[in-house]
């Protein structure tokens, strides 16, 4: 299916902004920074929950950058996304005072899910080319 230009910038940029900021969190999960091993921590999964999330972003992330795969992308971001803002929401805080964020982790997450959610309408398509086959 041939898309418009503006199609094409748009799902670039979202794609972009959701793996750039999954991307550069992997640093952080696979280093054990202290940030990581607190937030996992008080959440009760550390460090598998880290390492585990750490490895599904990679995935969501190289699954967005591939144009073929943009919508399997969307879904595993929204799916470990989703997951993150649960935690904000149920255990850790909008802000995270114990590693001073002010908000910007929980913000960064919702960023990813609203790119992540416009990706998967834009690339409903390679959805629904699977029921045909």
């Amino acid at each position: 299916m041939e898309h418009s230009r503006g199609f094409l910038i748009a799902s670039w940029a979202l794609r972009g902004i959701a793996a750039l900021i999954l991307l550069q969190t992997l640093f952080f999960k696979f280093t054990g920074a202290r940030e990581s091993v607190y937030i996992f921590t008080t959440l009760g999964m550390e460090p598998w929950g880290r390492i585990g999330s750490g490895v599904v972003e990679l995935l969501a992330s190289i699954l967005l950058l591939l144009p073929r795969t943009a919508a399997f992308g969307a879904i595993v971001s929204l799916g470990v996304i989703s997951g993150a803002i649960v935690s904000h929401f149920a255990k850790l805080g909008i802000a995270i005072p114990a590693v001073n964020d002010k908000g910007e982790l929980f913000a960064l997450a919702v960023v990813v899910f609203l790119c992540s959610a416009a990706v998967l309408l834009l690339h409903r398509d390679q959805l629904l080319s699977l029921r045909r086959i």
